[in-house]
């Protein structure tokens, strides 16, 4: 395998958003909010004859990985496919580094389900082994549309939910749990650790303690500053960025901060629950709240940070990074409490002396009215042609899971509909914007989703 070699901190502030060239929102990014809330997108989505998923005219998919497929170092694929990042190896490789949300209890269903727990990770059980939570790496040919090896990349962490990818070539890997230790655990959860997508092995695990112990989902790194931005589910979680000490060296440390509102009259309350703060494509200047005792043993950095000021948010979960700007889904949020997206664009000065002179934005970029809009939405990605594409994740008996197309004007449309009764996770796109790969949650299986991306463009 290819390695993808360290940047020094010079070549680092030299990237720019050429970094996601594949993923840019050019179009996001100077239009205007429609007012219209359905689009028609690629068209009507067509019969699957294997009835796992719909797709338009035009769009097929291929399953690549499967629970229980045999991986290259004897393990098995973990079930509980969740968040996950593409990097590009060469020409025609691509690396997916997967999630894989298990707690302690899923050891039947974990990497040693059927093999000794061995190697490195972060934490044991009661029983000695590895917790079952961590990520595994495949790399696919996107020549041949098969998987050239997969192994285990992370182990011993509890309910990696979500995540980010970052400039350097690593995916930040995150856990959605807060639990102590004690009660058969040797460590204290709720990290971020970073796993290098190019390592042909598993990764050492090491939590990255100053960005925060929460309930962590996702995060998205500004290729232009090196500045983390973070997402937490819970109802009541903040938005987060990470200024780091020395950037492209997130182990090295650096503050932790939460948005809140310029105007305080906006209060501290984004979710539009109880009270309206922000119509949708209406904007609001932000400013950042240093964040103390950030290791959270008493898991309230997020009340001690409203307090504060800074400003709550309906279950942040996926959140992507592409020109100059970033949107993230709150599941939640919104009156009809079925999904906000929000988007935030960076001030110039982002995280320096400068800043508070042209403050950072955010906008309520788009709030769900109906469950045939947006129905909890959960990870989301762009595609090629500057679209959202944003994976659901209902909370009813029987669901109806699909991925949802946004146009650069805040319309919503179907792009795909699942028919196993479990969510889609981990959109994401190949560095050329040729193949998008999408999780079934479980039983786990990624798809290779491939079709003619740029036909709809507005």
């Amino acid at each position: 395998m290819q390695n993808i070699a360290p940047i020094d901190r010079r070549s680092f502030m030299g990237l720019t958003s050429l970094a996601f060239s594949g993923l840019a929102l050019s179009g996001c990014a100077t239009s205007s909010l429609s007012r219209s809330s359905i689009a028609a997108g690629y068209g009507p989505l067509e019969a699957d004859p294997r009835q796992l998923l719909d797709l338009p005219r035009g769009f097929s998919y291929r399953v690549i990985s499967a629970l229980g497929d045999p991986m290259d170092d004897g393990l098995r694929v973990p079930d509980h496919a969740d968040g996950m990042g593409a990097f590009r190896l060469d020409a025609r490789r691509v690396a997916l580094v997967r999630n894989h949300e298990l707690s302690p209890k899923h050891g039947s269903i974990g990497p040693f389900a059927s093999a000794r727990s061995t190697g490195s990770g972060f934490d044991r059980g009661t029983d000695d082994s590895w917790l079952p939570g961590g990520t595994t790496t495949l790399v696919y040919d996107q020549m041949t549309g098969q998987v050239e090896r997969q192994h285990l990349s992370l182990v011993g962490t509890i309910r990696n939910c979500a995540g980010g990818i970052t400039p350097w070539g690593s995916w930040l890997s995150c856990e959605e749990d807060v639990s102590r230790a004690g009660n058969g655990l040797r460590e204290d959860h709720g990290w971020v650790f970073e796993v290098p997508a190019a390592h042909a092995g598993r990764t050492e695990a090491v939590p990255m303690r100053a960005m925060g112990r929460f309930n962590h989902e996702a995060a998205a790194v500004d290729p232009r500053t090196g500045i983390v931005y973070l997402t937490e589910d819970r109802d009541d979680s903040l938005f987060y960025r990470f200024l780091p000490a020395s950037p492209g060296q997130l182990a090295r440390g650096g503050r932790l901060q939460a948005l809140a509102f310029v105007d305080q009259a906006l209060g501290t309350d984004s979710r539009n629950w109880d009270t309206h703060t922000l119509s949708v494509g209406q904007w609001a200047d932000a400013r950042w709240i240093d964040l103390d005792g950030t290791d959270s043993a008493n898991d309230d950095l997020r009340k001690r940070g409203n307090l504060a000021g800074a400003v709550r948010f309906a279950r942040g979960e996926g959140i992507h990074f592409g020109s100059g700007e970033l949107y993230f889904c709150c599941t939640s949020g919104g009156a009809a409490k079925l999904s906000q997206i929000m988007r935030y664009k960076p001030s110039a000065s982002e995280g320096q002396v400068g800043e508070a002179d042209a403050p950072g934005r955010l906008q309520l970029f788009v709030e769900s009215t109906s469950t045939a809009m947006l129905n909890f939405g959960d990870n989301l990605t762009v595609a090629p042609n500057g679209h959202l594409i944003v994976c659901e994740d209902q909370y009813t008996e029987v669901v109806d899971n699909h991925l949802r197309g946004i146009t650069p004007q805040g319309a919503v449309y179907s792009f795909a509909r699942l028919h196993a009764q479990t969510e889609l996770a981990g959109a994401c796109f190949s560095p050329d914007g040729r193949t998008m790969f999408v999780n079934i949650y479980s039983p786990a299986k990624t798809l290779a989703i491939t079709g003619p991306w740029h036909a709809v463009t507005a």
